[in-house]
């Protein structure tokens, strides 16, 4: 098990992150439009969110749907990428596909982008597992590319399907493993394998009348009682 594994919580917005932050997150990831799987969030609420004090790292992506990028979405995932660095992220989360596997090209020119900082592959990392690719094959690929982490469910529906193959990643020390995909507090203790536990740990919302055009009125945001019941299940875990 890791030394001291770590409470990822994803967050979409400035109330989100400051009661993720106050709960006992280590890390946030920044994104917006969960209800979308996530897409790059705005700078001012990178700015804003970094003010917490914690590690922040930003979701490039540029749009909802699949991971295949034009060439113009891909050049603006590379300076949203350097932008979100500039403004004080901690690192990025990134992804991109093509109908062979993962986009080495474009991975390549974002971890450039990335300088140094730590490049996470994100949950399209389990369209591949779902379509048979081992977990080496990920890793040794991803270990090339100088990707550093991946946040993955296993390849499962759920991350908590997926332990064995998360265990598998985890066993390659150069790649950061990051537990994600549907996980509850009471799951938590079935991930000692891996580096970080990820969740939104958020409820439904609404703060009146979205009017026509708006969407629906209710919106995903973090629970401050769910963030501290995965602080406590995690805690509970690092002191085994």
């Amino acid at each position: 098990m890791p030394e001291n594994q770590l409470l990822e919580i994803a967050v979409q917005d400035a109330e989100g992150a400051r009661a993720a932050a106050a709960a006992g997150a280590d890390r946030l990831e920044l994104c917006q439009g969960l209800s979308l799987g996530g897409l790059t969030p705005s700078r001012a609420l990178l700015e804003d969110t970094v003010r917490l004090n914690l590690p922040v790292r930003v979701l490039i992506r540029p749009r909802a749907g699949g991971y295949r990028y034009t060439s113009a979405e891909a050049a603006v995932m590379i300076h949203d990428a350097a932008h979100a660095l500039e403004a004080g992220a901690e690192g990025v989360i990134v992804g991109a596909l093509t109908v062979d596997g993962l986009d080495s090209k474009l991975l390549s020119e974002l971890v450039s982008a990335a300088d140094g900082h730590p490049v996470v592959l994100h949950r399209c990392a389990d369209v591949l597992l779902a379509q048979g690719w081992g977990p080496q094959r990920l890793a040794e690929e991803l270990i090339g590319l100088g990707i550093t982490g991946v946040l993955s469910s296993g390849g499962a529906p759920t991350a908590a399907q997926g332990t064995d193959v998360l265990s598998e990643l985890a066993s390659f020390d150069a790649l950061e493993v990051i537990a994600g995909g549907g996980i509850r507090a009471e799951q938590i203790s079935a991930f000692s394998a891996v580096d970080a536990v990820h969740l939104s740990a958020s409820s439904p919302v609404t703060r009146g009348s979205s009017g026509p055009g708006g969407g629906e009125e209710n919106f995903p945001t973090t629970d401050a009682d769910l963030v501290s019941a995965a602080r406590a299940a995690l805690d509970s875990l690092n002191r085994l």
